[in-house]
């Protein structure tokens, strides 16, 4: 049974969100028991202090240990300030008012965190995607779940561009997942492609993470929030399919915004919260479906000098092309990780490749306008402005001219009314 309550027009006071807390906690045997709650890194718009303070308030006295796991996927690990800011509260005051917690990373890069707990075989995962990817693949875990007596997870839903809709099990698989589960469910929404997942609820992807999670013996609790901008409109609690399932249902209506024509040029302002284009990449992504054939985004990030921290090395010698580029030369890119070709393609978006010619034709050009030199940008095959050029406010309330300005872009996305995925 999910509790819990949602509105398109309404925002939730911290006295509704706690309410709903406290009724959905109430009903679990809580008493001297290990807690851990699944959170979600800086790149995900949540009211994660509001949340960490009031599951102390109210389950804090009551049991043995409350931590948090910070579902990093393979980001890079959270700094302690980076932490402070996170949960609202500083390292040397939650030593003091919440001495039961503790915070950690997730590496998914140590072998020695993880825990392999199933493996879907090749035949399943040809049923579960329909026979676009057939492979055995583990499903590997953060070890430290199984020191716990119950897990929750607590994070938003929007639009995602490799799972269709994150939250809900996705902090699971692969936001505290190993590297084959991780790169499997990449390169299988690759597969799809980002333009055909993207706001779309059943996805091959989602049935992956869903059969993957069914490994686990525990219980997992989820407490799914819906945002638009930094406004919480939803908060549900629940086992974590059902929870997740109406917390994308009303994600659909927040947070996919319904253009009246597709646009030939776009500038898409990546919010501050992301720190390279491995992240801010999500530009691209939430306004891909809402531009036309032969147009252009452009991602404006002044603030961005990197490509990415973790993964920079293979992007550089991979570059960015479409999914046919791989697909049709595979023994050139077999030995590449399935989540870095991913990446790439999802940036790089829908387009044809001719293997005979070899003529790479995209459906749009992509082009950064951030920190990154020229140079970089040219070599991995992207577009490159000089952002110092370039007047935001003059690119506002141009539609009518076919050009459209996204400010803080990532989270909404952004589709033409009546096209096929509504």
């Amino acid at each position: 049974m999910v509790t819990g309550q949602g509105s398109t027009t309404t925002v939730m006071s911290d006295e509704q969100v706690r309410a709903v807390l406290a009724e959905a906690l109430a009903q679990l045997a809580l008493d001297h028991q290990r807690v851990l709650v699944i959170i979600p890194d800086a790149t995900r718009t949540a009211p994660i202090p509001l949340m960490f303070r009031l599951l102390y308030d109210l389950i804090g006295a009551q049991v043995a240990r409350l931590d948090y796991l910070i579902a990093l996927g393979t980001h890079q690990p959270m700094t302690e300030e980076a932490i402070d800011h996170l949960v609202g509260v500083r390292a040397a005051e939650r030593s003091a008012r919440f001495p039961k917690t503790a915070i950690y990373n997730h590496r998914w890069d140590l072998p020695e965190t993880l825990r392999t707990i199933g493996v879907i075989s090749e035949a399943e995962t040809a049923q579960l995607t329909g026979g676009l990817l057939a492979a055995e693949t583990p499903v590997t875990l953060n070890r430290m779940i199984f020191d716990y007596d119950r897990v929750l997870i607590c994070g938003p839903v929007f639009p995602h561009e490799v799972a269709g809709f994150s939250g809900g099990a996705k902090y699971l698989f692969p936001g505290i997942a190993g590297a084959e589960i991780i790169n499997f469910t990449h390169w299988l929404g690759a597969l799809v492609t980002s333009m055909d997942t993207i706001g779309v609820k059943d996805t091959p992807v989602r049935r992956v993470i869903h059969r993957a999670a069914r490994f686990l013996d525990q219980e997992v609790l989820c407490l799914a929030m819906v945002l638009k901008g930094h406004d919480l409109h939803g908060l549900y609690v629940g086992p974590h399919e059902e929870a997740w399932s109406v917390a994308a249902d009303l994600s659909a209506q927040l947070n996919i915004i319904y253009t009246p024509r597709p646009y030939r040029r776009v500038l898409s302002m990546a919010a501050p919260m992301y720190d390279d284009l491995w992240t801010a990449a999500k530009a691209m992504y939430k306004t891909e479906p809402a531009i036309a054939d032969g147009g252009e985004v452009i991602i404006y990030a002044p603030h961005i000098t990197e490509v990415s921290y973790t993964h920079g090395r293979l992007i550089d010698e991979v570059g960015y092309h479409v999914r046919d580029y791989f697909t049709q030369q595979w023994e050139r890119f077999a030995h590449i990780p399935g989540g870095i070709l991913a990446h790439s393609t999802h940036v790089k978006g829908k387009g044809r490749y001719d293997v005979a010619t070899g003529v790479e034709t995209p459906r749009i050009q992509v082009t950064l306008a951030t920190g990154i030199p020229e140079e970089r940008c040219r070599r991995i095959n992207l577009g490159y402005l000089d952002y110092r050029t370039i007047d935001p406010e003059a690119w506002a309330n141009r539609e009518e001219e076919g050009i459209l300005l996204v400010r803080r872009a990532g989270e909404m996305l952004y589709r033409v009314a009546g096209d096929s995925q509504n």
